[in-house]
Formats: C-alpha cells, structure tokens, sequence
C-alpha cells in the first residue's frame, strides 16, 4: 500500500496537477531523510498542515552520498522511500538524482516550498520560482539536537 504513493517524476506530476485541478494546495519538500527521527517528522507534519498534499522529493542514494559523504546514506532510497511513503501526512514520494531539486521544482510548480529554519529564503533552492509563479516559501522551525549526522556521532562514540 505504500509503495503506491512512491511516484516516478511523470506520476509525480500527473498527481500534482489531478490535486491542483481538484483545488488542493501542493506542498513541496526535498531531503535526504537518513535515518528518519523526531526531527523530521516534526518537521514534515508542520509542512503538510500548510496545505492539502505534501509531496517529498527524496534524494537517491547517489545524491546523498555525493551530499553527505561516501558512508552514506545509512538506509537505501527504497528503505527511505519506503518509511516516508508509510507516513500519513506524506501524500507523495519522489526521487531525485539531479544535485539540487530544482528541476523538479519547476516541474510540480508547488503553491508552497518549504524548507527547515536552518535556510533563508535567499538559500532556498527553487525559492524564486515559486514566488514567481505566486506561491510561497516557508521556514519550520528544527527540533533542536536532532539530526542524522548528529545521531550517528553519538552512535559511534558509543562504540
């Protein structure tokens, strides 16, 4: 069952625009989501209640590694897609492989891009198209002390 909101960049968009013709607004966020905490699912309940659908743009493993160095990611973009497709106020899982998701920015044009507290609007990527299409670019703010990396320092310290 949740492999079905695990979408290629064409169901993705397809889907966008079934809500965006239904009236739904579309919220959009992107990240690696390496071992999921209550950081981000703090964070990705805060983004869906902004709008009607939260679609998720997931870094393949390719990208992560490339982000995030050659020991990562620590779970597989299956695994990831998986445990983010499972989430109730996730609506819609897509990956990407491209350095940033600008690209598929552009192509779900979101009403809402939404990013952590960690980032300005200016740092936001994909920021300047939304706005210009008439959307908006909100900031959550982050759970403080929770972070991936921050969760494998702790676990290798322990080690």
């Amino acid at each position: 069952m949740t492999e079905t909101k695990i979408l290629t960049r064409p169901q993705a968009i397809e889907r966008a625009n079934q809500w965006r013709a239904n009236g739904q607004q579309i919220v959009f966020t992107n990240g690696c989501f390496d071992i999921v905490h209550l950081g981000h699912i703090d964070y990705l309940e805060k983004a869906r209640a902004l709008g009607h659908r939260l679609i998720l743009g997931l870094n393949t493993d390719a990208s992560v590694s490339c982000i995030k160095g050659p020991l990562r990611p620590v779970v597989n973009e299956y695994a990831r897609a998986r445990l983010m497709a499972a989430l109730e106020f996730i609506d819609a899982v897509t990956l990407f492989g491209e350095e940033t998701p600008l690209t598929l920015i552009e192509a779900l044009r979101p009403d809402i891009l939404v990013k952590g507290d960690d980032y300005t609007i200016q740092t936001i990527v994909g920021a300047d198209v939304v706005l210009a299409n008439g959307g908006r670019v909100e900031t959550i703010a982050l759970v403080p002390g929770y972070s991936t990396s921050s969760l494998i320092e702790r676990i290798k310290a322990g080690y």
